[in-house]
């Protein structure tokens, strides 16, 4: 325990094959190391003297002191982990603070760790989210940031909403080592395989599920994966996941910060965005606070050219807006497949399953409308390819 690692990405099995793309992208630093495992159901007192415990290992200079020195609170308890700060005074009266993130139970089903340990020393190296101080069995130990968690009304807010795209085309721009095939479909049906082969101990809940039709979504999704194809949309490596819990800002210095990437991979720029602007909805998935057209151009202008918002052309505005509000649907289905599958596996008390006929639902709801918008838009580019000239941007 408490080994150093000196090659970070030896850590997901990819040492060999990385050597040559980490000299020319840059090696990620030395991250410490733990075989130690948390049991995320403990009550806090009880789980104390094993995070205590923890911090001895994975950083030496705090091994010989008392457990009287470590103070440990909740900050916040999500669907998929445990945060917890933890704050240090040594001999001397020094303080520091950090976070312990423990994973929850199952959720390797939904969460790929191994592609968000490689991508998290880059993106930390790149300014985003709390450094990463160690990792451990079941979690990780990261900075401190002093900071509030944005609400979703403060999403909205027009100066909050500048400073949320200007960083997300920053984030957008960051070089992850590996693949950088779009992870987006392939999710997608990996929850649609898990989720068709669930059994739910609960017959009232078992009822509902065998309600589903797992044709129809199949269906659906490819014909949307196929209409989403012919936009050609840019590939990036995207958050996935930047609902307001996600987004943290420290109200004196101005600073942003977006935190945890677990749902983090290469996938289309539109899509980010368009989840994104989903979680508008906030707590009580109110749909109808999705942002109108000024709102989001007024996104995309921060977004394309956050120095010069008001000269992004058009023509750059109506391609981003067709293809956000496409990729709108596909959030829908991701999160409707996730609830599935945590409807099974989730030790939480949430209803799951009613998530998913709402997710659905919405996805019903919208899917006249952004498919005609997108083929529109599609057909007014052919037309004008063919023309060879450029056409005036659409009114939808």
């Amino acid at each position: 325990m408490g080994e150093e690692v000196k090659n970070y990405d030896a850590l997901t099995g990819m040492k060999d094959e990385r050597a040559a793309e980490k000299k020319a992208e840059g090696a990620a630093p030395s991250i410490p190391s733990s075989s130690m495992a948390i049991d995320i159901s403990l009550p806090l007192d009880q789980m104390k003297p094993r995070i205590v415990d923890l911090c001895k290992d994975l950083f030496k200079r705090w091994s010989s002191l008392d457990e009287s020195c470590f103070s440990i609170e909740t900050v916040s308890g999500g669907i998929t982990n445990l945060l917890l700060k933890v704050s240090v005074r040594d001999d001397r009266g020094n303080s520091d603070s950090l976070t312990v993130r423990l994973y929850g139970p199952n959720t390797d089903l939904v969460i790929d760790r191994k592609r968000e340990l490689q991508a998290l020393p880059h993106l930390s190296a790149a300014g985003f989210g709390a450094k990463l101080l160690g990792i451990f069995g079941n979690g990780m130990v990261q900075s401190f940031i002093d900071a509030r968690t944005l609400s979703p009304s403060d999403m909205s807010d027009p100066k909050i909403a500048f400073k949320i795209a200007r960083q997300l085309h920053q984030f957008h721009k960051v070089a992850i080592p590996g693949s950088k095939e779009p992870q987006l479909w392939t999710d997608i049906f990996k929850f649609l395989d898990e989720a068709a082969a669930l059994k739910i101990e609960d017959s009232a809940k078992q009822a509902t599920y065998e309600s589903i039709s797992f044709q129809e979504i199949q269906a659906e999704i490819n014909e949307l994966k196929d209409l989403t194809d012919l936009l050609n949309a840019p590939v990036v490596f995207a958050h996935n996941d930047l609902l307001s819990g996600n987004l943290m800002l420290n109200d004196k210095e101005g600073r942003l910060y977006f935190i945890d990437f677990e749902y983090g991979s290469y996938s289309y720029r539109g899509y980010d965005i368009a989840n994104h602007f989903n979680e508008y909805a906030g707590f009580d998935c109110d749909y109808s606070l999705y942002p109108d057209k000024d709102a989001q151009y007024h996104f995309f202008r921060s977004y394309l050219e956050s120095d010069k918002p008001h000269e992004v052309s058009d023509k750059d505005l109506e391609a981003l807006y067709v293809e956000t509000n496409t990729f709108r649907l596909a959030s829908h289905i991701y999160w409707a497949l996730w609830a599935l599958i945590q409807a099974k596996v989730s030790p939480i008390n949430f209803d799951y399953l009613s998530y998913f006929l709402l997710r659905f639902h919405e996805y019903k709801k919208q899917k006249e409308g952004c498919f005609s918008l997108a083929q529109k838009y599609l057909s007014r580019s052919i037309s004008c390819s063919s023309r060879r000239n450029s056409c005036p941007p659409s009114e939808d």
